[in-house]
């Protein structure tokens, strides 16, 4: 069983209007190569659900997304990421905005095959008042009322790993693999792009198999991408690029997105790669401390 894919047959597969799930955190592994080949393509209205960062940002300012349900969207250093807040200042998009567990609990309804599932988060708060899609029930055991979360189910998930092998076994090596098991499972369709493409009896080691966490039925493709996060992170192998952020978003106020675009996007994977100093300088970015 062989899932390898290029970054451009993964977006062959992607139509207008599907609701796309991109992993990561923020400025944190985000699956950054196989945004910017959306960026190269003609994909539209998408809705995009994600813990945001700069792969927000940039697709809602070259005009690719429709809708955004998301927690915050954000690049740590910088608050609010800056394409996304023109994006949102403007009304330029339908927004689904909600607390980050409310988004974990929607994931998970979609994972299990639920319409719902019951949470107390976001009873009392405007989460409600601004979402009228998000609808209350009451309890059929007491006379509680609770805030029916409704499944957020992903047409298709975007996720970057460390590692992964042919087969679609995934491995993320890093503290935190956020929410990327739940976009994996939620979604009908789950494309990942992997730092390192190792094979198969890799995953024997138990101190290796350890560090995956989802089946390997649910990866779609796989894509070798080394330094594929850039700008953002993916620990323990590169830090997210600070200098680089700062200059996208500097460009949010004088340029544009078409300036960043111009300079860096390039015409493939590798020439973005070269554009800002090639793998090795990605390699060599520190891992932030805190």
């Amino acid at each position: 069983m062989d899932k390898q894919m290029s970054a451009a047959q993964v977006v062959a597969q992607l139509h207008d209007g599907m609701t796309i799930g991109i992993g990561g955190w923020g400025p944190r592994r985000k699956p950054m190569a196989l945004v910017r080949e959306i960026l190269r393509s003609d994909l539209k209205d998408l809705t995009l659900v994600s813990y945001g960062g700069a792969d927000v940002g940039m697709l809602c300012a070259a005009g690719k997304v429709k809708k955004l349900v998301f927690a915050f969207v954000s690049l740590d250093f910088i608050p609010l990421e800056p394409y996304f807040r023109q994006a949102r200042q403007s009304g330029a998009l339908e927004v689904m905005e909600i607390d980050e567990g409310m988004m974990l609990l929607g994931l998970r309804a979609a994972a299990w095959g639920l319409p719902f599932i019951p949470t107390e988060v976001g009873l009392g708060t405007d989460i409600i008042r601004q979402n009228p899609g998000i609808k209350l029930i009451d309890s059929p055991y007491d006379d509680r009322e609770w805030v029916a979360m409704p499944a957020l189910k992903l047409d298709a998930a975007l996720i970057h790993v460390d590692r992964a092998d042919v087969r679609g076994v995934c491995q993320i090596a890093g503290p935190d693999h956020y929410l990327d098991d739940w976009y994996a499972r939620a979604a009908s369709k789950t494309y990942v792009s992997c730092d390192e493409l190792v094979e198969t009896d890799f995953f024997r080691d138990p101190a290796q198999a350890r560090l995956v966490f989802w089946e390997r039925a649910a990866t779609t493709g796989v894509v070798h991408i080394p330094g594929g996060a850039h700008p953002t992170s993916c620990n323990p192998l590169y830090g997210f690029d600070v200098p680089h952020f700062k200059a996208y978003a500097a460009t949010a106020g004088e340029g544009g997105i078409t300036a960043y675009l111009d300079k860096y996007l390039g015409s493939s994977e590798q020439e973005y790669q070269q554009n800002v100093g090639g793998l090795a300088a990605i390699r060599a970015i520190a891992l932030p401390t805190y």
